[in-house]
């Protein structure tokens, strides 16, 4: 596709308005990982885990429709969100010294490059649907959008601080995702559509049941886990 063409615009356009669109729920990892840094290495982890993420989202589109026919994939990455979304309710150690600093932005820059990549298993096939098999419009597209992902994140997380509460609403996001994933893999469609026949429901409302209980999973595993803290704490 030629850089002069309107189509070439149109289609970068429309590669950007997407991303955007499917990057509110990344924004909100990306916020509430590097919630707990230190305010020097907050934008630090923001803008490192952010141009990781669309670099790995390219890569990812780029093969996107072979490995959303994998099976069981799609399962791991709802374990995977789960276990992200606890760990991002669990408060971080509050040991002191630059090493403990170091590592804990090592910790904050692999949740969000982990975390990405099993979100964007669904949204890079809308971004590669956008690139019409061009790569150049794709790689283009994606490193335009990092920008406006950084800026988000960095907004979310001032919220954030303002109404720690969110924090919650964050995690039981990632939990809805994990259940929406899980029912949406391929290893798993005899299955689905059987228990869609018995319950009389469709797989899209399967789809939000399941993303109700994987939210409510999430703040229940995260919430024993901070009762147990403090229980131990306490003794």
């Amino acid at each position: 596709m030629e850089l002069t063409s309107a189509a070439f615009w149109i289609a970068l356009l429309q590669i950007i308005w997407v991303n955007i669109l499917l990057s509110g729920d990344n924004a909100v990892v990306i916020a509430l990982a590097a919630r707990s840094l230190p305010a020097e290495q907050q934008k630090k982890a923001i803008t490192i885990g952010s141009a990781a993420a669309i670099i790995m989202r390219i890569v990812l589109t780029l093969v996107a429709a072979k490995l959303l026919l994998l099976p069981w994939l799609k399962l791991i990455g709802a374990l995977l969100l789960v276990y992200i979304g606890v760990t991002l309710l669990l408060p971080e150690g509050d040991e002191d010294g630059d090493g403990k600093q170091h590592g804990t932005l090592l910790s904050a820059i692999r949740t969000i490059m982990i975390a990405d990549l099993v979100m964007s298993l669904d949204n890079v096939v809308a971004v590669a649907a956008a690139a019409m098999g061009d790569t150049t419009l794709l790689v283009v597209g994606l490193a335009i959008s990092i920008p406006l992902v950084i800026f988000g994140s960095t907004l979310l997380l001032k919220v954030i601080e303002r109404f720690p509460l969110i924090v919650w609403v964050g995690a039981a996001l990632l939990g809805f995702i994990a259940g929406e994933l899980l029912v949406g893999d391929p290893a798993l469609h005899d299955s689905v559509i059987r228990i869609d026949s018995a319950l009389g429901l469709t797989e899209h409302q399967l789809a939000l049941i399941s993303g109700v209980v994987g939210a409510a999973l999430v703040l229940l595993i995260g919430k024993i886990l901070l009762s147990r803290r403090q229980v131990l704490t306490q003794s």
